[in-house]
């Protein structure tokens, strides 16, 4: 549980609450007395991009409730250089998280095909009951996934033969 702090418009955690200003059990009155709202789970952001995902951004008032906010992130900003850290602009972190993410589903788009390759391996043996050459060719389609215009987030993948 979450709540606002109605003067300074701090939001914290019940848990903050009883180990700080009361260790009552928290109720909405409890809450009032000490001039402070209960945060409602709000909902999350939806249609999310490939490089996003739902994340939190404060709090708002909704029908005279405070609600969690949340947007479609992440949200980069230009990062000031530090004697850990290299400058970077908001554009080159976006671009390294963006190669980061191609990366990473590559590589799971990768091991569906290798798993789709490996449910057809018997169709390639001498004595298979199937057509061969069909099959051969479901499998070079497979292989060639990678090389579709929207790899790796946007596969059609080839339908297996009869």
């Amino acid at each position: 549980m979450e709540i606002r702090n109605k003067q300074t418009g701090a939001v914290m955690y019940g848990t903050e609450f009883s180990r700080n200003i009361c260790s009552l059990p928290i109720t909405p009155e409890l809450l009032a007395q000490y001039g402070f709202d209960p945060v409602f789970e709000g909902p999350q952001a939806t249609t999310i991009p490939p490089y996003q995902y739902s994340q939190r951004s404060g709090v708002e008032f909704i029908d005279n409730k405070w609600y969690t906010k949340y947007i479609a992130g992440p949200i980069f900003t230009d990062r000031a250089a530090t004697e850990t850290e290299v400058a970077q602009t908001a554009a080159e972190q976006e671009a390294a998280y963006k190669a980061q993410k191609d990366a990473e589903q590559a590589t799971s788009v990768r091991a569906s095909r290798k798993t789709k390759l490996a449910d057809c391996d018997w169709t390639q043996l001498a004595d298979s009951p199937v057509d061969a050459t069909v099959w051969a060719t479901h499998r070079q389609a497979l292989r060639d996934i990678t090389t579709q215009a929207g790899f790796p987030w946007t596969i059609e993948w080839p339908v297996a033969p009869e």
